[in-house]
């Protein structure tokens, strides 16, 4: 009963409608995501509270439940309330796994932002050095 209700809620049989090639999208991006959130929570942690508190595995399975939550909390509640309930939920984890107070896991939270930034640059630089350099190679 629970589920066919939850299933018109959710807009009647939305996996029926995702092809192969967005279910794939889909995936790889999620797995992408999770990849680069972990990097960006450790090295994040490791700034903030230090080595010792800061474990890969932690970051990890933040990365993993925050996305996750993120996930659920906008697709149930929208980009307002799904990114303030994700964002508390974000910095409980943060707070929960690398055992800081409430101003380290902010902390945290900032200097992720700031390290993601700096790895988008990096990599916007370096896609954009290859394809200047792979549309000036056929001229050469």
């Amino acid at each position: 009963m629970l589920m066919p209700s939850l299933i018109d809620f959710m807009g009647g049989n939305w996996w029926l409608k995702i092809g192969q090639t967005e279910l794939l999208f889909t995936i790889i991006s999620f797995i992408i995501n999770l990849i680069v959130m972990t990097i960006v929570f450790y090295v994040a942690g490791v700034i903030v509270v230090g080595k010792r508190k800061a474990l890969f595995s932690d970051a990890f399975v933040i990365s993993l439940l925050g996305t996750i939550v993120l996930i659920i909390c906008l697709q149930f509640f929208g980009f307002v309330v799904g990114g303030v309930l994700s964002l508390i939920v974000w910095l409980l984890l943060i707070k929960h796994y690398y055992e800081a107070g409430w101003f380290g896991a902010i902390a945290v939270g900032i200097m992720a932002l700031i390290v993601s930034v700096v790895i988008i640059f990096v990599i916007a630089f370096i896609v954009g050095i290859s394809i200047l350099f792979f549309a000036w190679l056929p001229f050469l």
